[in-house]
């Protein structure tokens, strides 16, 4: 055994490769779906660096962001869930959204001052 074999049979894959979906992506989109109103899905195409992704926002503004093998396993996923889905390149994202993370920003500023 080399020096370096226990540093490479714990990396998960090389550095620079994009990491793919798995089912624990998926689980998690069901799961949050599933426990929030007024879910949308926000599907975001592949760029050098990330795999196609999906966003999901609640009524509330809150997100949650997880890899999808394809755009089409996305929207396919939406579908299934019963919620509408967008290509994010197209249409944005909602304000609720950006409202969202400047209120959850401003408490943690808070949070830090005291």
């Amino acid at each position: 055994m080399g020096l370096f074999d226990r540093v490479r049979r714990g990396r998960r894959q090389a550095p620079g490769t994009t990491r793919s979906a798995g089912s624990g992506d998926r689980a998690h989109l069901v799961e949050w779906a599933r426990a929030r109103t007024g879910v949308e899905a926000f599907v975001e195409p592949p760029t050098t660096v990330t795999a196609t992704t999906v966003v999901l926002v609640a009524s509330t503004g809150e997100w949650t962001r997880r890899r999808c093998p394809d755009a089409r396993a996305a929207h396919d996923l939406a579908h299934e869930l019963g919620i509408p889905s967008y290509d994010a390149a197209v249409v944005g994202y909602p304000r609720r959204m950006r409202e969202w993370n400047a209120r959850v920003a401003a408490e943690q500023r808070r949070a830090r001052e005291g």
